[in-house]
């Protein structure tokens, strides 16, 4: 079980103006912290508070992220890469994020669940987006739904919010326009840095209570969390942000392939899965496995 919070002025259970324990860092549930809501993100950027953010795809790690005291928990098209084996998040479709938000949804008491709208999903317009955050809302118990893009996709995020659902808006280098984009490049350099605020401006005045910023430049994300009032989530654009968001399976050691840049490994799963596998089979081929105290009289 997690500590129980201090009681030091920056302890977020001491935080003025906060009526839940824990609304947005440390304990976890198992220490009585209540539903992390849209108000915590904005009293976090307010009083300087981290905010903390993984993508979860099953029951199993939503219980464990929650139980950290993880802020909110992003089931991202992400998916495509870590559950579906797809090569791109494109393939991704809204039949298969539901049953993966309800998992998540359904294990965690804490943590805040931020559901992905995958390509092709909201691009035609508002009616289109707010179908598909409808259905995560009815069908998947998402608190919150998450769309890329800034100035093209204002109208959507709009009409989402004006029918009373969250939205996590996501600019800089998003993944679902990678082949626009010429591929995984660092947005925001040069010229493109005024294009990164307009879209952070706009995706504000849509009324997005919170933005993630991906592979931005760290000076240029800085000025976009000073000159916005909503959070700033940094995947890849540095320190300067109101919070961080990772894909778990990138730091836990369980991502094939090339590690982003801007992740640190606090774990390796992937070596420890692989040792406890192979002594299993050695454990079953010489008989030792299973033992007497495993079988039933």
């Amino acid at each position: 079980m997690s500590e129980q919070p201090s009681n030091d002025a920056t302890s977020p259970a001491k935080i003025e103006g906060s009526n839940e324990q824990n609304p947005y860092g440390g304990g976890g549930a198992a220490a009585g912290a209540k539903r992390v809501r849209t108000r915590h993100f904005q009293n976090a950027k307010r009083d300087g508070i981290k905010i903390t953010g993984l993508t979860s795809y099953d029951q199993l790690t939503a219980r464990i992220f929650d139980e950290a005291g993880i802020d909110f928990l992003l089931v991202g098209d992400s998916a495509g890469n870590n559950v579906f084996g797809y090569s791109t998040t494109l393939p991704v479709t809204v039949d298969e994020l539901i049953p993966l938000t309800r998992a998540v949804a359904g294990a965690v008491t804490r943590a805040f669940v931020v559901a992905d709208m995958p390509f092709g999903s909201y691009e035609s317009g508002p009616d289109e987006a707010l179908h598909t955050a409808v259905r995560f809302m009815k069908e998947a118990g998402a608190h919150a739904v998450k769309l890329e893009g800034g100035e093209r996709s204002h109208k959507q995020i709009r009409r989402v919010v004006q029918a009373g659902i969250p939205v996590m808006a996501h600019i800089g280098y998003t993944p679902q326009s990678e082949h626009g984009l010429g591929g995984h490049i660092i947005q925001g350099r040069g010229d493109g840095a005024e294009q990164l605020l307009a879209d952070a401006h706009a995706v504000e005045d849509a009324g997005a209570f919170a933005v993630v910023l991906e592979m931005v430049p760290s000076d240029i994300a800085a000025r976009v969390t000073a000159e916005l009032s909503i959070p700033t989530l940094s995947v890849g654009a540095g320190p300067h942000t109101d919070g961080q968001l990772l894909v778990w399976t990138d730091w836990a050691g369980l991502t094939v392939g090339r590690i982003p840049k801007f992740v640190k490994q606090y774990a390796d799963l992937s070596g420890i899965l692989h040792g406890a596998a192979k002594a299993w089979q050695a454990d079953v081929a010489s008989g030792v496995y299973p033992a007497p105290e495993h079988s039933y009289e």
